[in-house]
This record gives C-alpha cells, sequence and structure tokens, in this order.
C-alpha cells in the first residue's frame, strides 16, 4: 500500500531556493507534493506555484491538496521536459525552479507499477501508464548485447554481460513478465558474494530498465536548459538527484554556467569577454543527514545541488 509521502533534503531545499512572497515557483517533478506544500507556504497568496508531472497518480494528489495551498496553482501533466516547454513564452519568468529526480514514493509503494524488485508485480515501471514502452518489453525484445550496454551504462553494473546472458536465456524458456521473475535471473547470473555486497543485486537492473522505460537522461538533458532559460535574473534552480548518472549532468551543467574567462591558459589578459551566468550556491552537492537517513531510508542517495542566475551585464 502507498505510504505518506516524505519529502527529501526538504529544508535544505528551502534553504537554498529562498521562497519569497508573491514570486512564481515551477515544481518540476510534483510527485506527492511535499515539496511544494513548503514552497506555497513561503511565496503565498500572491505567488504562483506551478506543478509539473507526468504520472495520473501525481495529478490526483495535486488535485487532493490543490485547494489547501495558500497560493495560487497551476497543474501540467506532462513530462518535466515537455512542461518546461510548454511554460516558454506562456509564464513570466520564474524566481524558482527545481526538480526532484527519481521515483516518488507513491510509485514505488503501488506495488503493481512493477518500480520495486521488493515486490511481486508485472514488469511495468511506466511513470505514464498511456506511453507504449514497458520493462517487460525491454527485457522480451531487446537482444544481448543491446541489455547488457544498457544494464552497464543506465545502471553501472559490473556483470551486466552475465545477466543480459541469463535473461536472453531464461525468456528462450517461457517469457519473463514479472519482477521476481526478473530478480531470480538477476541472482542466477551474479556471484553469491557479490550479492551480499553493495545493496540488492537487482537494484541497478531496476535502475537502468526504469532509466531506459521513461527515457530519464534524456529528459534531464532537454529539461536543464529550458528551466535556466524560464529563469528570472537572481533566480534559482535547484536540483535532487539520486544517483551519479542525474548527478553529473547537473554538477556539468551547473559548472559550465559558473564558468567566466574561457581563455587558453597561456593568455596573460582575458580576451574573451566570457562572463559567468551562474553563481553556484552549492560547491560541492549537499546530501541528507544520518538523521534524515535513518527516518527515512530512501534519501540515503540524494544530492542537492543549485545555483543563482546572475543578471547579464554589459551593452
Amino acid at each position: 500500500m502507498p505510504t505518506t509521502h516524505v519529502p527529501v533534503l526538504a529544508g535544505e531545499l528551502v534553504e537554498l531556493l529562498d521562497p519569497q512572497p508573491g514570486q512564481v515557483a515551477v515544481d518540476c517533478t510534483f510527485g506527492g507534493g511535499g515539496h511544494a506544500r513548503l514552497v506555497a507556504e513561503r511565496i503565498g497568496p500572491s505567488g504562483t506555484l506551478v506543478a509539473i508531472d507526468r504520472d495520473p497518480q501525481a495529478a490526483e494528489r495535486f488535485a487532493e491538496i490543490a485547494d489547501e495551498l495558500p497560493c495560487q496553482t497551476v497543474f501540467i501533466h506532462a513530462d518535466f521536459a515537455s512542461g518546461l516547454s510548454q511554460l516558454q513564452g506562456d509564464l513570466r519568468p520564474a524566481e524558482i525552479v527545481y526538480l526532484d529526480l527519481g521515483m516518488s514514493s507513491m510509485q514505488v509503494d503501488t506495488w503493481t507499477r512493477g518500480f520495486s524488485y521488493a515486490y511481486d508485480a508485472p514488469l511495468d515501471m511506466r511513470m505514464d501508464p498511456d506511453q507504449e514502452l514497458t520493462a517487460a518489453e525491454i527485457v522480451a525484445d531487446w537482444d544481448e548485447r543491446r541489455l547488457a550496454r544498457l544494464l552497464r551504462e543506465y545502471g553501472e553494473e559490473r556483470y551486466a554481460s552475465q545477466i543480459a546472458r541469463a535473461v536472453v536465456r531464461a525468456r528462450r524458456r517461457a517469457p519473463v513478465t514479472s519482477t521476481q521473475e526478473l530478480v531470480e535471473i538477476i541472482k542466477s547470473a551474479v556471484p553469491i558474494p557479490a550479492q551480499f555486497a553493495g545493496g540488492h543485486p537487482a537494484r541497478r537492473v531496476f535502475q537502468a530498465l526504469r532509466i531506459a522505460v521513461n527515457d530519464e537522461l534524456t529528459q534531464l538533458d532537454f529539461a536543464l536548459p529550458a528551466a535556466w532559460q524560464l529563469l528570472a535574473a537572481d533566480g534559482r534552480l535547484a536540483v535532487i538527484s539520486f544517483h551519479s548518472l542525474e548527478d553529473r549532468r547537473v554538477k556539468r551543467f551547473l559548472l559550465e554556467r559558473a564558468r567566466g574567462c574561457v581563455c587558453p591558459p597561456e593568455i596573460p589578459v582575458c580576451v574573451c569577454g566570457h562572463e559567468p551566468e551562474a553563481e553556484l550556491l552549492t560547491r560541492r552537492a549537499l546530501v541528507p543527514t544520518p538523521g534524515e537517513v535513518a527516518a527515512n531510508p530512501r534519501s540515503k542517495s540524494a544530492h542537492l545541488r543549485a545555483a543563482r542566475k546572475l543578471p547579464v551585464t554589459g551593452g
């Protein structure tokens, strides 16, 4: 059964975003609405909260709590890349944009959606149930080499080749359609000592499949510049990520915008005129405190990065 949504790094996020009355805030991944509530309380009746999410459960959650939020609200039922694209030209520049990547507690705990290796459920993993591609389709149709590359690149799985080979061998005997069938195949391919190190042996495989099903990294690559473009001068962008593939992209994006002169080091005086676009608000990613991890184990891998958009200078 779904459990209460617990927003991750909530205090740190709000402190970095510093919401003020009357501001426009865009929550790109509404989920259970935990972060949105905190931001809404601070932007108040004259502020506007735009919530984006492709998951129908998130849309239902927004409908449940929208009247309780002390600000003007708008909901866009779309993935965050498409939602941000829709806002271009239709919304005045926002002072706040933030993304909480990965899965929400509602998605994990609704076992029938197949996100978790802890429950036996259909191999689905779609954040938008209306899309066609499912995890079952990938497991059934992708050839061994493509599967191995997926597990290696999106799951950073050490035993990607062995697992892909085991999946192909198993599906020749019978279709692999459930999460527990896949878990047993993974266990059969991973050496026993490795099954007791680094978490559940299926964790990285399920991550890779979920990323592929929902096109999460392409979404992020599109959304970061779209979010930055939407920001007003002095506006703030914050991103919470849950694995290194996401965090590296966020880190690189913010560092590129915080970079000033790009002249070669052998040139003693700057001639490029390149000005930084961003002030980093987090030199290193913020991570949950031991207390937060103890209270909410799902927060363990979270990383929070943020930056302020600098006003354009010069003429």
